[in-house]
């Protein structure tokens, strides 16, 4: 049995930061009822970021919202608000990711919702928080991690802004609210008092930053990037990726000196205060770009390991696919829509009490389970 078994879950977020988090929740049991607007849907059904669609829809929309029930219903239509209002009330967790604003507009809102359900468990995803002049931004990734700072720290010295490449900011803000969530659920369990959980997705990239900025508040410098290799800002030589003659090696902490032992590299020999290897950190690692692009990164490998050297080969996704490290977490899941296209997903990466969580229901079709849900839930209407 699945932690969140017999937890109701009305998810009325888009995008990805608030569908994050509830295909979280049904990762560990919860039913979710996903409630999109007639016709046209979440918008994230038509978001490309690829050339290739499932059942002419996006992927990132099939990887977001598998093992789901597909709810259509117009919030602007008294009838349709009335249904919605009556799941929300036999609901555990509700959820949504509007602007400050739109859903007090909707009547929908935290304490609306919780005179109609006072156990009810409430999350709700912002851009930006309710106050403020960047309240009414859009709440946006690309635009949260712009405006956090953490663009400065990826990338080498010269090389300008650098964005993470995944939706850290929304990944990270649903699995923020996954977790207060999960916190006032239990508290439910003691003593029947439900809660608001606020996330905003500037507030989660600051938090994803806590330990440089930390840093920065002590002594109110901006992190330096290396000016080659760089992989943390914070840190010194040889931290960073390296071309080797075939491929690219990971190097993390470690000596200098030995490594200059292990690579037979002579000039690394003078390093031997460790503030040095901070202090000096470009020299450092130029000479290591010299020295291991002679080599391939198998040999290099050989070598350090066995040294208890940090490193690891930087695999793309199809060598990673074939290592048998990759195989044996069986990370990857085929699950079934309910027209009977099947596609393979990642799989829930928590376990629980040894077991792998999967499910092998696909993603919902738009309003797919509007009339079953209706005659089970809502059949006095």
């Amino acid at each position: 049995m699945r932690p969140l078994e017999d937890i109701l879950v009305v998810d009325l977020s888009q995008f990805l930061s608030g569908p994050s988090a509830s295909l979280r929740l049904a990762d560990l049991g919860a039913r979710v009822i996903k409630v999109e607007r007639p016709e046209t849907g979440d918008i994230c059904r038509h978001l490309y970021v690829s050339d290739y669609e499932i059942d002419g829809e996006s992927t990132i929309f099939h990887a977001i919202n598998r093992n789901k029930e597909g709810y259509v219903a117009d919030l602007k239509n008294d009838d349709d608000l009335a249904k919605v209002k009556r799941l929300i009330a036999k609901a555990d967790v509700v959820l949504h990711n509007f602007r400050p604003g739109v859903i007090d507009r909707l009547g929908l809102d935290y304490q609306t919702v919780k005179a109609m359900n006072p156990g009810i468990v409430y999350g709700e995803i912002s851009g930006y928080g309710k106050e403020g002049p960047w309240k009414g931004k859009p709440g946006q990734d690309l635009l949260a991690q712009a405006l956090s700072g953490m663009t400065w720290l990826s990338g080498n010295a010269n090389d300008g802004p650098v964005p993470v490449g995944v939706a850290v900011a929304d990944i990270w803000a649903g699995a923020l609210l996954v977790s207060g969530i999960l916190a006032c659920l239990v508290r439910r369990s003691l003593n029947g008092k439900g809660g608001l959980v606020e996330i905003n997705m500037l507030e989660a990239m600051l938090d994803f930053q806590f330990e440089p900025l930390t840093v920065h508040l002590q002594d109110g410098t901006q992190p330096e990037r290396t000016a080659t290799n760089n992989a943390h800002a914070l840190l010194g030589a040889p931290y960073g990726v390296y071309q080797t003659a075939d491929g690219y090696l990971a190097l993390a902490m470690g000596s200098v000196v030995q490594l200059g032992e292990l690579l037979d590299c002579p000039a690394l020999a003078q390093y031997t205060d460790p503030q040095s290897w901070y202090d000096q950190r470009d020299s450092i690692k130029q000479v290591l770009v010299e020295r291991l692009a002679t080599r391939c990164t198998a040999d290099w490998l050989v070598i350090l390991e066995p040294a208890d050297i940090w490193c690891a080969e930087v695999l793309n996704w199809e060598r990673m696919m074939q290592a048998e490290g990759f195989q044996v977490l069986d990370m990857i899941q085929q699950v079934t829509r309910g027209n009977g296209t099947n596609y393979q997903t990642t799989c829930c990466p928590i376990r629980i009490d040894g077991q792998r969580l999967t499910a092998a229901r696909g993603s919902c079709d738009l309003g797919e389970h509007t009339e079953a849900i209706d005659h089970e839930l809502l059949a006095s209407i």
